[in-house]
């Protein structure tokens, strides 16, 4: 029996050539062949390929190397994992189970009422984006099986995919499946130069658009069809158009209500493509009945298995299985998957930077080094590039967090609150080295492969930007046409559920992809003859980048008819004279006066001030309908005439309105709880504040 995917690897598997004598030791590693088939088996172009030879030449390919044994100990790990599952569900099925089902049916019946039908979003994607650049340079690699990438293929031609190439596959592999296959080196200039010209044209249709990737966007279309009375398919087609006219290059787009559908269906009609889901609900939940789970963007390698182990193969197959999803997998995936089999996801479209950014962080691969010299003086490195890192996206971190990989493959993390949030490379160094110190005691010998440090439970830096009244002002921007409304909830006795848990899930499946390529990397290097000196520095220096490549939150483009003085975060004057005004505001951490329960900037001492301020009103109020239930004493008419703000002979602080104020302009109350009070005239009249 296995337990592999629905691609059914495990399955009477032979060697490459097939049909030869089968022997234990492959039986053993069904499992483990289809988890070496690396994380972009959904790739557009290859359903035709004979997927189970390519998983016989990666498996003997990689037998035997620290990597094979890495990857071993993880099939085996997750295999124990998916056994304690099967016997849980066994427990369950032997139990009444109708609150659960009655629960579940309850949660579909919420969610069926959110529905939302009304938006149209695109997802774009860049066909082979990489090898498509390094074609117009060289055309004639057009017609032969190429790919980006020397140690690990970043991308590759629909030419290669034929052979199965495909991205995060190690280069000595591909070889073996496509011997003439041309690899090429990275060229990072090129890439960010020819994503900024897609960029401009993509921010004509949708100026708030959504960049997933160096190489991938979502678009919320719905307003620009209405302002341009045109039919979403008949705009997609004509920013497709424009995309290749205008850049040389061909995009694939999928059209749907909602951006995990429209992710989805970007994949079925590549290269240069389009494909829609029509926006009623008939169509949606007969376009996820048949869905294999792996196609949705959030589920990887290791949730596909542990689902196909419970009898979940297509999304269809969550409805049947929905009583037992939480106890099994929790409350979120509970909630994902139930989302995932009726189609739902968000029609909220908005620029990357104006998500809640989690982290800031930085990591390097070297050769195994052992050295606590070169050690320190590589987490020195990291310390400083992280400072970069921080001062360009403009935050400090509350919690500093060490990463580092064993030569073996390990990874440990360690974590540490400083007392002040840091920012300083000086001080990212110190804390750090800390962590490190310890690591060293804990494992005697220490050797590594990788370093990282992150920043977490993030503070901004920016400048805020103040009201009329001194206060702080958030952003509440939204995508033109989408849903402007946030997340909605639905509580029941264990607690509330969030109604869209996708962003946790994606990110687990990027970091599972970044993961996997990381390691196939080394793979990569295993095989390749040592390098010393300088060149192996480059190399090194190149892997770090592609790291990073393609992940830098960056702003829109303005588009060119909306610029500076009609344009998109301007205003121009209305009198013609004095300067634009920006309308975008910065997304800051606050604090919520308690008082008040106006945002307040998250700095102790001005917010302090405040709450002071948002107490003495009641006071102020109080003494405001004393004072005009009756007149003034000769003592408080006395106390009357001293204005706050002004000198006074203990030279302490001093609350109020600033000095130089006119006699009359304020009058002060004297009163037990050593508050001064005062009240502006307005008009001739005193009025409570």
């Amino acid at each position: 029996m296995t337990t592999d995917g629905s691609t059914g690897t495990g399955e009477a598997a032979g060697d490459a050539n097939g049909g030869d004598t089968i022997s234990k030791d492959v039986i053993e590693h069904d499992t483990l062949k289809y988890q070496l088939l690396g994380p972009s088996l959904t790739k557009a172009g290859q359903d035709a390929v004979d997927q189970q030879k390519v998983s016989e030449v990666i498996y003997n390919a990689s037998k035997g190397s620290k990597f094979f044994n890495n990857e071993e100990h993880k099939d085996r790990s997750l295999t124990q994992k998916i056994e304690k599952i099967l016997a849980r569900k066994r427990q369950l099925e032997r139990i009444d189970l109708a609150s659960d089902r009655r629960r579940a049916d309850e949660y579909i019946a919420e969610l069926e009422l959110s529905r939302d039908l009304s938006q149209t979003v695109v997802h774009i994607d860049c066909d082979a984006f990489y090898a498509a650049v390094e074609e117009l340079d060289r055309p004639e690699l057009k017609h032969v099986p190429m790919a980006v990438g020397k140690g690990v293929l970043t991308t590759c031609n629909y030419h290669a995919r034929k052979f199965g190439c495909r991205s995060g596959m190690a280069s000595f592999v591909a070889m073996k499946l496509c011997p003439n296959l041309i690899c090429l080196p990275l060229n990072f200039e090129k890439y960010t130069a020819k994503a900024h010209e897609v960029r401009e044209i993509l921010a004509e249709y949708d100026p708030r658009f959504e960049s997933a990737s160096i190489d991938e966007a979502y678009l919320n279309i719905t307003q620009y069809c209405e302002d341009n009375e045109m039919d979403p398919e008949e705009a997609v087609s004509q920013l497709r158009a424009e995309v290749h006219q205008k850049t040389a290059i061909t995009i694939s787009a999928g059209l749907a209500p909602n951006a995990k559908i429209a992710k989805i269906a970007s994949n079925r009609n590549k290269p240069n493509g389009q494909f829609r889901v029509a926006n009623d609900r008939p169509t949606i939940i007969a376009f996820m009945r048949d869905l294999p789970t792996r196609k949705v963007n959030g589920i990887g390698r290791v949730f596909e298995r542990e689902l196909d182990a419970i009898g979940v193969k297509t999304c269809g197959d969550i409805y049947d299985q929905r009583q037992y999803l939480s106890k099994l997998f929790g409350e979120k995936a509970f909630q994902f998957l139930i989302q995932t089999y009726l189609g739902l996801g968000r029609t909220k479209v908005q620029p990357s930077e104006e998500y809640e950014r989690k982290s800031v962080g930085t990591e390097s691969t070297f050769r195994d080094m052992s050295d606590k010299t070169e050690l320190r003086e590589k987490l020195r490195r990291i310390a400083e590039e992280l400072e970069k890192d921080l001062a360009r996206t403009q935050f400090k971190g509350r919690t500093l967090v060490l990463k580092i990989k064993l030569h073996t493959y390990e990874v440990f993390t360690r974590q540490i609150i400083p007392p002040k949030a840091v920012s300083a490379a000086e001080d990212l160094y110190k804390y750090a080295l800390t962590m490190l110190m310890k690591l060293e005691k804990e494992i005697p010998g220490l050797k590594l492969r990788l370093m990282g440090l992150r920043c977490t439970h993030l503070v901004s830096t920016k400048k805020t930007e103040k009201d009329f009244f001194g206060l702080q002002r958030f952003s509440s921007t939204d995508s033109g046409g989408g849903n402007t409304s946030p997340p909605r909830t639905m509580k029941d006795e264990q607690g509330e559920w969030q109604v869209w848990p996708d962003t946790e899930f994606e990110a687990a499946a990027r970091q599972e992809r970044q993961e996997e390529m990381e390691e196939l990397e080394r793979l990569s290097q295993e095989q390749q003859p040592p390098v010393d000196g300088p060149a192996e520095g480059k190399d090194l220096e190149a892997s770090d980048r592609r790291h990073r490549h393609g992940r830098e939150i960056l702003p829109n483009p303005t588009p060119a008819k909306m610029r500076m003085d009609s344009g998109i975060g301007f205003r121009k004057p209305e009198t013609g004279y004095g300067k634009a005004v920006a309308e975008t505001t910065v997304m800051t951490e606050g604090w919520t006066c308690p008082i008040c329960g106006r945002p307040q900037e998250a700095e102790e001492r001005l917010f302090n001030e405040h709450v002071d301020f948002c107490l003495s009103k009641g006071t102020i109020k109080e003494a405001a309908k004393a004072n005009e239930a009756a007149p003034p004493s000769a003592t408080s008419t006395m106390a009357l005439r001293e204005a706050p703000g002004r000198e006074n002979s203990g030279g302490g602080r001093r609350r109020g309105r600033p000095s130089g104020k006119r006699k009359g302009e304020s009058l002060v109350v004297e009163e037990k709880g050593n508050k001064r009070l005062f009240f502006p005239t307005l008009c001739g009249k005193n009025e409570a504040t």
